[in-house]
């Protein structure tokens, strides 16, 4: 971008580094969690086991853990607004950016299909139920790893695969925001002007029908809501974009309430309240449970899968037995996660990147 730019008075420490959020690793790490937690009351004779004891606890998990999804998309737009500080963004830049983004997305979500399908097989040799994915034939899987498994309408492999090709769907579209307003005189205006009318857009119209919720347009409301929170703590005037966008979200919530985008945008919120709070130290686990968040989110359904066929495999079916069987799952995700992290995701997304 050119002339006036976005981060052109932002602090020298936000242009020299990208020194971690002590409140974004804790969103990340109490969301992640919450989306294994949904994803263990959703499926198989486990989660049918503890609801005979905690019905009221496997429906809250299922109905509502879910839209910690919605944490992510506003992390996702704030992050994204934070990576896009460019004096030039020209189509070098665009390209670099984009292949990074789908590098750091695929690479490791591709090693994680491989596991998923692998365990898949293991546990449709124990267990008959709908939930564990078929052998899938290549072009299901390439669909996956070009992520557009949703929007060619294939069944998915893991759980969560829709929410990987929507957020790189979103950053595209932020990517091309300011590759598109960098040819402005003004593109800061612009960038501002775009990112509120998308997400309006988002609010008013594509959100509220669920045929679209393979498409970023769906979401865009809450990635536009991250995206002008970071954007408002760079200059204090960029507050009244932000609080033109909470107005448009509430509205919206006026015209056809919906509990994700209430929650989007407390999430939202409170990145904007806290965007000058110095917190010098976050608890260890906190830190941990975030960087390690995205490999539980690749990893754990593999995890949920066996540990319900073996479930089913030992013909239990006591509620004691199934909580004990869903408190291992979840720290056999976290554990696994941890490998994984260390072992694929850090490594190969360190080896790829490209110099923007």
């Amino acid at each position: 971008m050119r002339n006036s730019s976005l981060s052109e008075n932002s602090s020298p420490a936000e242009n020299s580094s990208f020194a971690r959020f002590p409140i974004i690793d804790a969103f990340k790490a109490v969301a992640s969690q919450l989306i294994v937690l949904h994803h263990l009351a959703a499926y198989g004779p486990v989660s049918d086991a503890v609801q005979r004891a905690a019905p009221d606890m496997i429906s809250w998990l299922y109905d509502y853990a879910r839209m910690a999804v919605q944490v992510f998309f506003v992390i996702g737009g704030y992050l994204a607004a934070r990576s896009m500080q460019t004096s030039s963004a020209g189509m070098a830049w665009f390209t670099a950016n984009l292949v990074n983004r789908y590098l750091r997305l695929v690479v490791p979500f591709f090693f994680a299909l491989v596991l998923a399908v692998v365990c898949a097989l293991a546990a449709r040799q124990l267990l008959t139920d709908d939930f564990i994915p078929d052998v899938p034939e290549l072009s299901q899987f390439l669909s996956h790893v070009f992520l557009l498994h949703g929007v060619l309408d294939f069944d998915s492999l893991t759980a969560g695969a829709w929410f990987i090709a929507v957020d790189f769907q979103l950053f595209l579209m932020m990517l091309g925001i300011a590759w598109l307003g960098g040819k402005s005189v003004d593109s800061a205006k612009v960038m501002l002007l775009v990112v509120t009318l998308m997400a309006a857009a988002s609010l008013f119209w594509f959100n509220r029908d669920s045929g679209y919720d393979d498409w970023a347009l769906y979401f865009f409301g809450a990635y536009g809501l991250g995206a002008m929170a970071y954007w408002a703590g760079l200059r204090e005037h960029l507050s009244a974009w932000f609080w033109l966008n909470a107005a448009i979200t509430l509205t919206a919530l006026v015209a056809d309430f919906r509990l994700r985008i209430l929650i989007a945008l407390g999430v939202a919120l409170m990145l904007f309240f806290t965007r000058n709070v110095r917190i010098k130290k976050m608890p260890g686990f906190v830190h941990y449970l975030s960087t390690v968040s995205y490999a539980l989110f690749l990893v754990h359904f593999s995890v949920v899968m066996l540990a319900n066929a073996v479930f089913g495999w030992l013909k239990l079916s006591g509620s004691l037995a199934g909580l004990l069987f869903m408190m291992f799952s979840w720290l056999a995700s976290l554990a696994l996660a941890d490998i994984f992290y260390r072992k694929v995701e850090k490594p190969a997304t360190a080896a790829i990147k490209l110099r923007v």
